[in-house]
């Protein structure tokens, strides 16, 4: 498969400021960013940890960010969308901190390309069964950790979801820069994973990781391409006793997302279970020895059908059916190399994510997408490394969960359900 220029850069390749007049303000391509990178042995990174929460838009999440930096290209409030029978809705500001009583918004395959619209992003009301919770927004009051830190540390508004598909898809391209499905059920529990992923270059170097899960152990999936895995409490001892891996990935608590119960920020969860949950990955690794040496990115894994102004593009893929990425997801990055109070705006992805991780240790791409992502190092200062951190207000928070009566028909409502079941049925130990 060939690509031209403009799909291996995208619109936005070589993307800077946005101007007064709607347009951008060059400032240098990939290529002088690279350029400017270290060495990756001389670098200091020597760990990398990736938080992947689940199901939330840039614009539903951060749209606030441009009353701290008015160079965010971020919209919440005054935004308006006709839905199926024609009626107008105006985008508002969401009060409660749960979504009991709504529907979980449209996120498949089908649906995210109802909601691009050709490039028009409206199409939030008229797919699958969305309500007014997919036009709705949260304010930087609303989000414990995420209003601190998003303005504290480096942040992205053309972060994009690596797919235009649900939670399965984008977690494989997380792992293997690929997927093997469109939608979570395409291929049943139990069948052969067939694709290479990082941990396997990880293991071939002779680089040390792990993935750390709170309930589910998605990476499970990956079969005999996963990783050694661990329960997210030994995530906080390691760090707290300076013995991480050089590579962690760390997921959230999945189960009862129907319920409420989860603190991934998949509907009906409340979000402040989520604000806790990044604020204790945060803490762990602020204060780990291994912080002056450590990156630690915080993403989302897709929009889950929140409303985004910005259209995604095409990258370099295996197949044209998964090339087109989904819409932006709010995405942080917190390190002693990290630009403090810092916007970037260009286009990553989450193979940039894999593309740094294989820069620092020299690892063979997995596919086309992550060999021509944009490195997420690229975001980063080497002059000057600064260790200093502060720590956040964010209160502990148990989720009552939503009534036993919710109508929930969202896609992803069976999925860590019956992954649950399959583990259990191969004997695995999973935590209460």
């Amino acid at each position: 498969m060939t690509f031209s220029r403009r799909t291996l850069l995208g619109a936005t390749g070589a993307a800077g400021l946005m101007t007064a007049a709607g347009g951008y303000q060059m400032l240098g391509g990939e290529g002088a960013a690279a350029a400017a990178l270290p060495p990756p042995h001389k670098s200091g990174i020597k760990h990398v940890v990736v938080l992947m929460m689940e199901n939330r838009s840039f614009d539903h999440f951060l749209g606030w960010l441009p009353s701290v930096n008015p160079h965010v290209d971020g919209k919440q409030a005054g935004l308006t969308y006709v839905d199926r029978y024609r009626v107008r809705h105006r985008t508002h500001h969401l009060e409660m901190m749960a979504s009991c009583g709504f529907q979980d918004p449209d996120h498949s395959y089908e649906g995210g390309r109802i909601q691009l619209n050709g490039g028009r992003c409206n199409g939030w009301l008229r797919s699958g069964r969305n309500d007014s919770l997919s036009i709705g927004y949260y304010e930087r009051d609303d989000l414990a950790f995420l209003g601190q830190a998003a303005t504290d540390w480096t942040t992205f508004d053309r972060y994009f979801s690596a797919v235009m598909a649900e939670t399965y898809p984008n977690r494989f391209y997380m792992h293997c820069a690929q997927t093997d499905r469109l939608h979570n059920g395409d291929v049943p529990f139990g069948r052969p994973f067939k694709l290479p992923s990082i941990w396997d270059r990880l293991k071939a170097k002779g680089v040390s990781g792990k993935y750390y899960f709170s309930d589910i152990p998605f990476a499970v999936l990956l079969g005999k391409h996963a990783p050694p895995m661990a329960h997210f409490t030994d995530f906080v001892a390691d760090a707290a006793a300076g013995t991480l891996p050089k590579v962690s990935f760390v997921d959230p608590r999945f189960v009862d997302e129907d319920k409420g119960l989860s603190n991934d920020d998949h509907p009906h969860a409340d979000i402040r279970a989520g604000e806790d949950f990044m604020n204790q990955v945060y803490d762990a690794v602020r204060t780990s020895p291994l912080w002056p040496s450590t990156v630690l990115v915080i993403t989302y894994d897709e929009w889950g059908g929140f409303f985004d102004h910005v259209p995604p593009e095409r990258a370099p893929d295996v197949s044209r059916k998964t090339s087109l990425r989904g819409f932006r997801v709010p995405t942080v990055v917190i390190s002693p190399f990290a630009r403090r109070g810092h916007v970037s705006h260009k286009t990553f992805d989450h193979t940039s994510i894999l593309k740094m991780i294989e820069w620092r240790w020299n690892l063979k791409p997995l596919t086309p997408r992550d060999r021509h992502a944009r490195n997420l190092a690229t975001a980063l200062d080497f002059t000057a490394p600064d260790t200093r951190s502060r720590s956040y207000d964010v209160p502990p928070f148990t989720s009552q969960g939503c009534s036993a009566s919710e109508d929930t028909e969202g896609s992803e409502y069976t999925e860590w359900p019956a992954l649950k079941q399959h583990l259990l049925a191969t004997d695995w130990k999973l935590p209460r």
